[in-house]
């Protein structure tokens, strides 16, 4: 019988997922609520069911995403990346109602959700980590005590992380005594307000580190494999920007341990389906465990274009009960990938959302080496209640110069007018020398405030595309009698 899928999430993500579906011959069902009426998402499925008028709430709504895919037959949900993906009582629900959950199990979602319980499992498997403490007492006084306890002995700077945490959410730095307090309060705070759980816990901060993670996959009947690195170094606040695949670090003995550690720490969680081991290195090529996110991430593009493996789709048959199709030996990594990711967003303005502007101009690259993974369209109006995230742009190359190249090119073919994007800073980031030789760590952006020094994008090229849309929509010919 031919399986019906519900995609629960919106945008880039839920295109993406829609497509895995529909290559594997079953049905995509798409959800949306009143502002994303005109979204792509809900053009490709198949079936489109509205589910509310939102914004967010419905989206997140598991009872009514329930109610939804018994009342369509629904045999699988995936969640995509987000809160569903990594919410245990979403996974539990689809189990507890016949619904297969394409992703972990509620158990394991909700031991590695929970940041200190995750360090506890790594801590027996003898995985290595950054030295941390349990939650903090909820008692202000007790809590504060304990952290300067903590930050004294292990000596500053520390990191206050929200339990719960994810997506830089709850993360505060502290560097002396006089701002635990405060720093303390904030953290809690945003960790209430993003995960309704104010349980927070401190790490020793690693200066300056690399962020490398392993992308691993493991089926129901015990067999887990690595996809290799990436490096997701390049963010702000604790958000990732630029992701790439594999690590340039280059001792290839350290980046496999790391690989084999991934696997380890899977396998003592006893994990299923598709996940990601998450690293801190320092200077000295040291390297941390920092968590394992238990959903597909943003970031899966670069590992799929320098494996050929589609992760998504081995997602979905590993959830129907499918074993692994290849094993270790199988995996072969080829080239470098870079995935960027085109927001509607003013760098110069902090990165202020540009939510509400119509997408006037819509030009985008193409040839070998480049995927778009994204839903805005010419016309497309931008909804202000959603993440500003338009599209994924990701290139491949099979060195690291010629993904380089490669990836200069689309940023100066890419046109979009209407909102300010990311394009321009993306463009002085890729002609940076730091970048450009592919040794550069957390502190980067910190480090090249100049990237934001550029002006508004007023080419000719881009004015040329404007006034040819202007033009067609307003149905002008100029060859006309």
């Amino acid at each position: 019988m031919k399986k019906k899928i519900l995609v629960a999430n919106r945008g880039e993500i839920a295109c993406r997922i829609i497509r895995a579906i529909q290559e594997l011959g079953y049905t995509a069902v798409a959800i949306y609520e009143t502002p994303d009426n005109a979204a792509l998402h809900i053009s490709v499925a198949d079936e489109a069911v509205w589910i509310g008028d939102g914004p967010r709430c419905d989206y997140l709504n598991i009872d009514k995403i329930i109610k939804v895919a018994k009342n369509h037959n629904i045999d699988g949900i995936h969640p995509g990346y987000g809160f569903l993906a990594e919410n245990p009582h979403f996974s539990q629900a689809c189990a507890d109602n016949g619904i297969t959950f394409i992703g972990p199990t509620a158990e394991v979602i909700s031991q590695l959700g929970d940041k200190v319980t995750a360090r506890r499992i790594m801590a027996e498997a003898k995985i290595p980590m950054v030295p941390g403490t349990d939650n903090l007492p909820a008692d202000e006084t007790e809590a504060v005590k304990m952290a300067l306890e903590f930050a004294n002995r292990v000596k500053y700077p520390i990191m206050l992380k929200a339990t719960a945490g994810g997506g830089g959410r709850g993360i505060r730095q502290v560097d002396n005594d006089a701002q635990m307090k405060e720093q303390l309060q904030i953290a809690r705070a945003e960790a209430k307000a993003a995960f309704s759980n104010d349980n927070v816990y401190m790490e020793k901060v690693v200066v300056k580190p690399k962020h490398v993670e392993v992308q691993i996959i493991a089926d129901q009947f015990g067999s887990t494999v690595h996809l290799g690195t990436r490096d997701c170094s390049i963010q702000r606040r604790n958000q990732k920007l630029v992701e790439i695949a594999p690590s340039l670090i280059k001792d290839q003995k350290l980046l496999d341990e790391i690989c084999e550690t991934a696997v380890r720490a899977a396998k003592a969680a006893n994990y299923t389906n598709a996940g990601t081991v998450e690293f801190l290195i320092d200077k000295d090529m040291n390297y941390y465990f920092m968590e394992i996110n238990t959903r597909i991430q943003v970031e899966h593009t670069v590992t799929e274009m320098v494996t050929g493996i589609d992760i998504v789709r081995t997602q979905i048959k590993l959830a129907f009960g499918k074993p692994l199709s290849f094993k270790q030996s199988d995996v072969r990594i080829r080239g470098h990938a870079i995935e960027m990711r085109i927001n509607a967003e003013d760098p110069q303005n902090n990165f202020m959302p540009e939510g509400g502007k119509t997408v006037t101009t819509y030009r985008s690259p193409g040839g070998y080496g480049v995927r778009l993974d994204g839903f805005v369209y010419q016309g497309f109006t931008i909804p202000q209640v959603y993440d500003s995230l338009l599209v994924k742009m990701t290139v491949f190359g099979y060195s690291w110069n010629e993904t380089v190249d490669r990836l200069r090119r689309c940023l100066t073919n890419y046109v979009i007018t209407g909102p300010k994007t990311t394009i321009p800073f993306y463009l002085q980031l890729v002609n940076e020398p730091q970048f450009q030789s592919g040794d550069f760590d957390t502190s980067y952006l910190e480090n090249h405030p100049e990237l934001l020094e550029y002006k508004d994008d007023d080419s000719e090229v881009n004015k040329l595309a404007a006034l040819i849309a202007e033009i067609h929509h307003k149905g002008f010919n100029p060859y006309a009698a």
